[in-house]
């Protein structure tokens, strides 16, 4: 994180306002907070902008701590993949019908281990490292349904 400041007379014919908004828009901007100030020479905004400031190697923005991306296909065997793949469809359909990000009702990371269990239930769910009760139960008992339905036969009309 870092801090940025400037200042912008009243009087600026525009070129500090426009460096400003220029940073502003260029950098991801965490808190920004300003004052006027009326001194001898006449009055001033001054800003204070914490941003987080952009690694030039990468182009990434810096952040606490990085989490390198997995490539599940080559993680997991086939059919375990197979398993991932439906659980993220899944997941998707949950995460819409309650208008939340699909990393809220699980992570990646917990979909590859709920595919690696021998039975998906919600006993098995519980035993993942970052699944609770309160998930298990809200989003758990879903993803359970869902894949039970898949599962079975379709039922042949015998009229």
């Amino acid at each position: 994180m870092q801090f940025k400041l400037f200042v912008v007379a009243v009087t600026d014919a525009g070129e500090a306002l426009n460096e400003l908004n220029g940073f502003l828009r260029s950098h991801r901007v965490l808190e920004e907070s300003h004052e006027l100030i009326a001194g001898k020479n006449g009055s001033a905004w001054h800003f204070c902008v914490k941003y987080l400031e952009v690694i030039k190697s990468t182009g990434y923005r810096q952040t606490k701590r990085t989490i390198p991306k997995i490539d599940y296909k080559e993680v997991l065997n086939d059919k375990t993949f197979a398993i991932f793949s439906k659980l993220r469809e899944y997941r998707k359909e949950i995460a819409r019908e309650d208008a939340i990000p699909a990393f809220a009702v699980f992570t990646d990371k917990e979909l590859a281990e709920i595919a690696k269990l021998p039975d998906i239930n919600e006993s098995g769910m519980k035993t993942i490292n970052g699944i609770g009760e309160k998930r298990t139960d809200r989003y758990g008992k879903k993803l359970v349904e869902m894949l039970q339905k898949q599962s079975k036969p379709p039922e042949v009309n015998k009229d």
